[in-house]
């Protein structure tokens, strides 16, 4: 079923969350664990995201450095294939235009309709480390809606040569992103809008946001997309705040605000520990907000908030 029909034809709002592939070298082991910890509510379906290589420079001595292609979480397509059979739970991989050429990515396209994974989150992902302003890889993609059209040439049978395949298999449906602060190099509110609706046009059935701790900054992006006839559902990204460092680290990373009453309750504790209990709690009430407000479903970013993931679901479900 797909993620749009499992949204819908579920009576409570839904819940899903987002994993990491392993890094380079290690097990799926604890990603495992994580999903086991997380399983019990009852998941609608498992993203999995999707990482570039990075260019590492290797000190040669000499004053001599050479330069390195890694990838250090490959596999995203073998995990999501691992997890699909192991938990019979729908995963949605991501596609990204960071990194990736048209022909590498209609590998991967061609590997998921091998293994009947036709959901999809598509994306344009973030620039390389080493790049001041974003740069395709190779004859890759600028933007998500360029990567969306290659993925609708393909459910027509056309590779992106041109050429017809001789069999097509169930199309590929997908997501997309929006951002209810604003996406970092969107001049202004109403160009994100604009795009998002374009998202919509090319056949985008559902956007999850970014991360955001501000829920009436959500319902003032929902109500303004829903102005502009942007109706399909769009799913809050909602993920725990856990430690001090994230005071500063959050804003910096995800380029959104941190609410004035979170910051002086995460300021009044004494350890760690007291600090992600505000943070549990925050979230518990950012959820319940926001469930009745009617939202489908919540997406839990759980990279690094697995047990505190948890605390809030045993709460709000």
């Amino acid at each position: 079923m797909k993620v749009i029909d499992l949204i819908h034809s579920n009576e409570k709002t839904a819940f899903s969350f987002e994993i990491l592939p392993p890094l380079k070298g290690t097990g799926i082991e604890k990603l495992c664990r994580d999903i086991d910890t997380l399983r019990e509510f009852d998941p609608k379906y498992i993203n999995i995201t999707t990482h570039r290589s990075e260019y590492v420079y290797k000190d040669l001595g000499n004053g001599l450095f050479q330069r390195n292609k890694l990838r250090r979480r490959p596999g995203t397509v073998a995990v999501a294939a691992a997890i699909q059979n192991k938990y019979n739970i729908t995963v949605v991989p991501h596609l990204l235009c960071s990194g990736f050429t048209r022909e590498e990515t209609e590998y991967v396209l061609l590997d998921l309709q091998f293994l009947g994974i036709t959901d999809l989150l598509v994306l344009r992902g973030d620039k390389a480390k080493h790049e001041s302003v974003f740069t395709p890889e190779g004859d890759g993609y600028y933007h998500a809606i360029e990567l969306q059209e290659q993925i609708n040439n393909f459910n027509k049978g056309i590779f992106v040569d041109g050429s017809e395949m001789k069999v097509t298999n169930t199309p590929f449906s997908y997501g997309v992103a929006c951002y209810p602060e604003k996406h970092e190099e969107a001049p202004n509110m109403d160009s994100d809008i604009y795009w998002l609706k374009k998202k919509v046009e090319a056949g985008a059935e559902y956007a999850v946001t970014q991360l955001f701790y501000d829920n009436q900054k959500y319902f003032d992006f929902v109500e303004k997309a829903r102005q502009e006839d942007i109706n399909i559902p769009i799913i809050p990204g909602i993920k725990p705040f856990k430690k001090t460092s994230q005071l500063s680290m959050i804003p910096k990373t995800f380029k959104v605000d941190l609410p004035d009453d979170l910051v002086k309750e995460a300021l009044k504790c004494k350890n760690e520990a007291e600090v992600q209990q505000v943070g549990v709690e925050w979230c518990v009430k950012q959820c319940r907000e926001l469930m009745a407000h009617g939202v489908s479903s919540i997406h839990f970013y759980s990279i690094g908030a697995v047990d505190s993931i948890k605390e809030v679901a045993k709460e709000i479900y």
